[in-house]
């Protein structure tokens, strides 16, 4: 599983320009399984986002993690974070699970963050979604459950 974790001042995701989900303070997963990703995976990634330091301390370093600042998570399932472009022009989607795969990874995702008593909200998968984000910093983190970054 990968995700991409951005610190933010506002996250909204909208379908057919309703929101669907949203957070103030927090942090934006965009997140995507691969076809072989198990609950191992899914732990790992909730585990990062939940712990990782990247909100500001007292003295102004990144020493707090977003259930120490009492932010929210809004996770957007977005396949296109497991696509290959090393080759050629055109990413490959090649790694990418299918949606009957992906969708309970994500689903499993978002609750395992829940889990370290975060407020998440999520986007709607398989839909066209328009989501829009003021990134804090900007901090931006790539995160994978097989540790190949």
């Amino acid at each position: 599983m990968r995700a991409v974790v951005q610190r933010v001042c506002r996250a909204t995701v909208k379908v057919h320009r309703h929101t669907v989900g949203q957070v103030k303070h927090g942090l934006l997963v965009m997140a995507a399984a691969a076809p072989d990703d198990t609950a191992e995976d899914v732990r790992y990634i909730a585990e990062k986002v939940a712990h990782l330091r990247v909100f500001r301390d007292p003295a102004d370093k990144m020493n707090l993690n977003v259930i120490q600042v009492g932010g929210g998570v809004l996770v957007v399932s977005a396949f296109t974070v497991h696509a290959d472009a090393r080759r050629g022009r055109r990413p490959s989607f090649d790694t990418c699970a299918a949606g009957e795969i992906a969708e309970p990874l994500v689903e499993q995702l978002a609750e395992a963050i829940r889990a370290y008593s975060l407020h998440v909200e999520t986007g709607r998968f398989g839909a066209h979604m328009r989501v829009a984000s003021v990134n804090d910093g900007p901090i931006c983190i790539l995160l994978d459950s097989r540790r190949l970054f």
